[in-house]
């Protein structure tokens, strides 16, 4: 668990600027929304490289068509340069360079576009979706039971051959004063979307829903009131009903698919016991704690913030930030994180962040960003969305025409024509790839993975050969001093060394500790991949290999990691380290074989103790005294092979080679620069889940083009059978629902693979 304390600076995509006693205004679900004088720029966050990202929930999307219209809304903002929507969470990401207040205008013109928006939190995401199913259930509910009671009406007036007109034309106003009030209070998710866009003047897929209920119901009254034998109220009410039930389903089955960054958000602490100065306790919100206040943390309770351990010792389940199930040992003054759960006594924390300020939400940030990135598949099916919405209602015209032109009437033309609509609709094909991204992101974060990058799945399913470097990756990179050497010697190394991390330097500082440097060193440098320079009152010193001091000593015959000292006086002082390989090294690197990866090791050590580790896990194509340009060219020339390469690094030398790999990783303990170059982080200390990783990036590849061909199947079938009249609105509504949800349990079966 250490090793996650520097993850909350490495990780960052943006330290929240939104103060902690601002809370957003919800006034119940889905009809939370900025009032006319809302200031959003409270909400918008600074990033790192000086830009403005502002999240939004925009609960009314339901459809491709409605996701192309709130990103198109967002960037016709000017400045905003980018805008993204998850349809799983229904949050709206934009991004700019410029002022804040700019997030006022992307609210204004979603607004403008009839979409409400308001701040995404957890709570206000998951309120929002109770209250969505909810009102979803009473109308499913209302339209069940109005379609059972009117479909007994209409078999006794279909299987009634000797039935009297007036008694006819009682059952039928029946039917419509039970299908009428159904069809007004169960259609209001549809009309609402419908009038919302009509209002932008757009389509969603809510407008040909609408219609072909309001249509069935309403030509039913008319033939009711002429004493007509062609009443539909039966049909408006089920196709009603089947809507629904798909729609219901639909969000539930997407529920369990939800993002995993959202669900861990939502399983965080929902109080915190704050002691006062005075030593009084009392309960205050999570996102309200301010750095320096003291927490009590009962046993079985989740930690609502980052901190210090106060005192004494705690055993704390942090699976859910590592995905190992193995309990933490914490001694006082050790960091916590928020979400961990407290196995043992009480305890006392001292909090450092909180809120959206923790390596949680840093996490749930970046899991956002990975579950909307633009990968290749994802632009083709927006490409083919955005293409999609008018040739659709291009065929429903189509249709219509057709069918009055054959003479069939302007009722039976028209519900035809709606038909088409219906079945068409785009939503099966908008799921097929950000199904399988969230569901995969959620997998390899249990597992202790977290994804950056949108498109990383998609490069790493196509990796042939894994290359690791070897201090900290596939070795603990806890390294120690194995043998006595001079004090003052080491003491000038250490301060040379406190200015770096990688894990020699580390070595040396601990070994130094306690120890006062005889002379002060200024102007630390540090040369990735060759060691660091300082000045002293002696003279210019160097710390690092045996390249970058110059030395003619011979090379020796042992298997250690060794660094050299160059004092102010030329005096060379050799310390070697003895590393552990990670235990599950040698399994890792027999499994990814096993799967046809070939794994190579590159790393700047010396030759012989590279050697010596790939032999004890089983590496073949091995290299040492790779600098940092030697580890790049050599992974250009693998790509120019055409072979695709994950890289696994976790130092400052590794970074060059991490950003030119085809895919690449590092560990959480991993240099800042490396975890910025990297497509995912490893929060755990095992090499296991690459190989897992590579296995669900496959399965999800597998997936998506599965998700593609369904969706086209399911129209290059059911867009010639609506339009050659064999469907009804009702089969439609069936239809429809089922294509999404085809798609979206396709996409669960990620939860499963082994």
């Amino acid at each position: 668990m250490a090793r996650l304390e520097e993850v909350l600076d490495q990780v960052s995509i943006g330290a929240a600027c939104c103060p902690a006693d601002t809370v957003a205004a919800d006034t119940g679900g889905q009809e939370t929304a900025w009032s006319e004088t809302a200031h959003v720029a409270a909400y918008v966050r600074a990033r790192d490289d000086g830009g403005k990202t502002l999240s939004l929930i925009v609960p009314d999307i339901v459809c491709a068509a409605c996701i192309s219209r709130v990103e198109g809304a967002a960037r016709t903002v000017p400045g905003v340069d980018h805008a993204r929507v998850n349809f799983s969470t229904k949050r709206l990401t934009a991004e700019w360079c410029g002022d804040a207040e700019i997030g006022d205008q992307i609210v204004t013109a979603l607004a403008s576009n009839g979409y409400k928006s308001a701040p995404f939190t957890a709570d206000a995401a998951l309120g929002a979706d109770d209250d969505a199913l909810r009102e979803l259930l009473r109308a499913l509910g209302v339209a069940g039971f109005a379609a059972m009671n009117v479909m007994l009406l209409s078999i006794s007036v279909w299987g009634g051959t000797d039935m009297a007109p007036g008694t006819q034309a009682l059952f039928h106003w029946l039917s419509a004063l039970i299908a009428l009030p159904a069809v007004v209070y169960a259609g209001r998710p549809f009309y609402r979307g419908a009038v919302s866009a009509l209002r932008a003047g757009h389509l969603n897929m809510d407008v040909p829903i609408s219609l072909a209920v309001i249509l069935a119901a309403g030509m039913s009254l008319i033939q009711t009131l002429d004493r007509g034998d062609a009443v539909y109220f039966d049909a408006s009410v089920m196709l009603l009903f089947f809507l629904l039930l798909g729609r219901v389903l639909d969000f539930q089955v997407r529920a369990k698919a939800r993002s995993a960054a959202q669900q861990l958000l939502a399983i965080r602490s929902r109080a915190a016991m704050v002691i006062e100065r005075d030593g009084t306790r009392r309960f205050m919100r999570p996102e309200d704690l301010k750095p320096g206040m003291r927490v009590a943390v009962a046993s079985g309770e989740r930690i609502p913030a980052d901190g210090i351990l106060a005192e004494g010792l705690a055993v704390l389940d942090t699976s859910l930030l590592t995905g190992e199930s193995i309990p933490d040992n914490i001694s006082a003054g050790d960091s916590v994180f928020a979400g961990a759960l407290n196995l043992a006594d009480p305890i006392e924390i001292s909090v450092t962040a909180s809120d959206e300020n923790t390596l949680l939400a840093e996490i749930g940030r970046l899991m956002e960003a990975a579950e909307q990135g633009r990968a290749q598949y994802v632009r083709l099916a927006d490409r083919v969305a955005r293409a999609y919405a008018p040739a659709v209602h291009l065929l429903g015209a189509l249709t219509l025409m057709t069918w009055l032109f054959l003479g069939a009437g302007w009722e039976a033309s028209l519900l035809n024509g709606i038909t088409v609509l219906i079945i068409t609709c785009p939503c099966a094909l908008a799921l097929a790839v950000p199904a399988v991204q969230v569901v995969a992101g959620g997998r390899l974060l249990r597992n202790g993975v977290l994804i950056k990058s949108g498109d990383a799945l998609e490069r790493l399913a196509g990796v042939d050969m894994v290359v690791f470097d070897k201090t900290g990756t596939l070795t603990t990179g806890a390294l120690e001093l194995a043998a006595p050497v001079d004090a003052n010697a080491l003491a000038l190394a250490a301060s040379l060394a406190r200015e770096s991390r990688h894990p020699v330097s580390k070595a040396l500082v601990r070994a130094a500790q306690g120890m006062n440097c005889a002379t002060s060193v200024r102007n630390v440098r540090e040369t990735p991949g060759f060691g660091l320079t300082g000045d002293s009152d002696a003279g210019s010193i160097r710390l690092g290999n045996r390249h970058w001091v110059e030395t003619t000593e011979p090379d020796g015959d042992d298997a250690k990691a060794e660094i050299w000292l160059r004092d102010g006086a030329g005096l060379l002082t050799r310390f070697t380290f003895t590393d552990t390989l990670r235990e599950d090294a040698a399994e890792t690197v027999s499994r990814l074989q096993d799967m046809g990866i070939e794994v190579g090791l590159l790393s700047g050590d010396r030759t012989i103790a590279v050697d010596a580790a790939a032999q004890a896990v089983g590496i073949v194509f091995r290299q040492g005294d790779c600098s940092p340009k030697d580890k790049t060219n050599r992974l250009r020339s693998f790509a120019s092979e055409g072979r695709k390469i994950l890289m696994v690094g976790d130092g400052l030398n590794d970074a060059p080679a991490l950003a030119a790999a085809h895919v690449s990783l590092s560990p959480s303990g991993a240099a800042d620069v490396a975890q910025n170059a990297a497509d995912f982080i490893s929060l755990g200390d095992k090499l296991f889940p690459i190989v897992d990783t590579i296995r669900i990036a496959r399965a999800a590849k597998r997936m998506v083009f599965q998700n593609f061909a369904l969706s086209f199947a399911y129209n290059a079938v059911a867009i010639p059978i609506a339009m050659l009249g064999f469907a009804t609105p009702l089969i439609a509504a069936v239809a429809m629902s089922g294509s999404s949800l085809a798609v979206t349990l396709n996409a669960l079966r990620l939860k499963w693979i082994s």
